[in-house]
């Protein structure tokens, strides 16, 4: 399925060529109209990444990050060696791919173990329901035949969160956490609500399936008339339902953008309605807010990179925009001449960025400076990861489906019942590692943002 070249080299001639005349540290050189150039930054940078996971050693659970990195983290981390694998042929990291998304997975194939129980969120769980879901649409290597498809484990993500749509408040949506225990399960969130939009608008793609579609349309209609979209296609981070969700934190985030953008870009490709085509376009108009000027088509964390605020889970977002700009192209490839530049430059810049450290490839938070800013990040690595081998979305084919090519196993009531929260969940102590990651923590974390991000209302 992957389109290369005959004449394309060995990975061992590769990392000969990588790594030729490397004395001690060796830092990452891209050309981004190279493709081997591309592919040797590419494994340079996730080498560094993988540096972090400690899921494989004995004694920690499969799939899981050590503290302060989040557990959505893990699931997004393998959904970019997913792709890593797709872009470059390179399946070093396959085994524990595979080995941490059926571990974490569990027994219903719902992303929902009981060790996260305390602190899960309806966005966290969305990005594991993603890496299975990119697993199905690139052909990853299918589980062993008596475990769950990759396509299932979408599937049971989406039917857990499907009847956790929530009328009670807000006209519908989802709320950012799951238990009612959890800090934050009365903030009805974007990122929580994106996310169902996005997974359900790949399932329709993948499947076939109209009811996916109508839950998609169903998560655009409500994103627009709670106001998280503005009508001219900025997206907001969220709201209190104690309020109704009339008082919007008007904060935009990269990843709520690109969450949208690519289950749009699906839309469009399902039903060829102009109106999805549209809501493309205008999304990616609205993303210029996230590339620099100076210099051109640079990507940064608007919210927080310029005002050095960025926390562990922000400092990761900008990866899952690159990630979907380049999944957009296949999807609409009427996009392709505007992301294309982004995608190119943001890149050269994050190369440039990941000259740090021992080993001469730690990347740094802000790409636009074009040289490492001294601070060391899982998430920043998986970003500069994401941003770089996006640049190989030409050499590869077009996501798969059920009727073209895919062989991921499906299961429609995949999901079953979750497991029924007990107290015992609650009766150790919550560490920073535990608490859900993929959005705004709603008290502490309000105030907290009143301060250093406040400031940056859309006008």
């Amino acid at each position: 399925m992957r389109m290369f070249g005959a004449s394309q080299p060995s990975w061992a001639r590769i990392l000969t060529v990588a790594l030729a005349g490397a004395s001690t540290a060796q830092a990452v050189t891209l050309d981004v109209e190279d493709g081997d150039s591309i592919k040797i930054a590419a494994r340079q940078v996730a080498t560094n990444m993988m540096s972090y996971y400690t899921g494989n050693r004995p004694g920690d659970n499969p799939g899981n990050l050590p503290d302060p990195y989040y557990w959505w983290e893990a699931g997004a981390m393998f959904n970019a060696l997913i792709d890593y694998w797709y872009y470059t042929g390179d399946d070093k990291w396959n085994d524990i791919t595979t080995q941490g998304l059926l571990w974490q997975a569990g027994d219903t194939g719902a992303f929902m173990p009981n060790n996260q129980s305390k602190t899960e969120g309806n966005d966290d769980q969305a990005f594991w329901g993603f890496a299975a879901m990119s697993a199905a649409e690139r052909n990853f290597p299918n589980p062993p035949s008596d475990k769950m498809g990759w396509l299932a484990m979408a599937q049971a993500t989406f039917n857990t969160q499907a009847p956790r749509w929530d009328n009670s408040s807000c006209g519908g949506g989802l709320r950012w956490q799951i238990f009612t225990w959890n800090n934050g399960y009365s903030y009805k969130n974007t990122i929580s609500t994106g996310g169902f939009f996005n997974l359900a608008a790949r399932l329709a793609k993948y499947t076939g399936n109209s009811t996916y579609q109508e839950w998609a349309e169903r998560a655009w209609d409500w994103t627009e008339d709670v106001g998280f979209m503005t009508p001219d296609y900025h997206f907001w981070d969220g709201a209190s339902d104690l309020s109704n969700c009339t008082d919007i934190n008007e904060i935009e985030w990269t990843y709520n953008n690109g969450v949208f953008l690519l289950g749009a870009a699906n839309m469009w490709n399902i039903t060829s309605d102009p109106k999805w085509k549209d809501r493309v376009e205008r999304i990616l108009e609205s993303s210029e807010v996230f590339f620099s000027d100076n210099p051109k088509n640079v990507m940064f964390e608007r919210a927080c990179e310029t005002v050095n605020t960025c926390m562990v889970d922000q400092r990761s977002f900008k990866g899952y925009l690159a990630r979907w700009m380049a999944a957009t192209t296949q999807m609409a490839p009427f996009t392709y001449d505007l992301i294309m530049p982004k995608l190119k430059a943001s890149a050269s810049a994050a190369a440039q960025a990941c000259d740090g450290g021992p080993e001469g490839t730690t990347c740094g938070l802000k790409w636009t400076e074009k040289k490492w800013d001294t601070t060391t990040d899982f998430g920043q690595q998986m970003a500069a990861l994401e941003v770089i081998q996006a640049n190989l979305i030409t050499k590869v084919a077009a996501p798969v489906t059920s009727d073209n090519g895919g062989t991921s196993k499906g299961d429609p009531s995949a999901g079953g019942k979750p497991p029924a929260p007990t107290p015992d969940a609650l009766s150790y102590p919550i560490t920073t590692g535990d608490r859900a990651g993929a959005g705004i923590l709603t008290a502490l974390m309000m105030i907290t943002l009143g301060g250093s991000a406040g400031w940056l209302v859309w006008d």
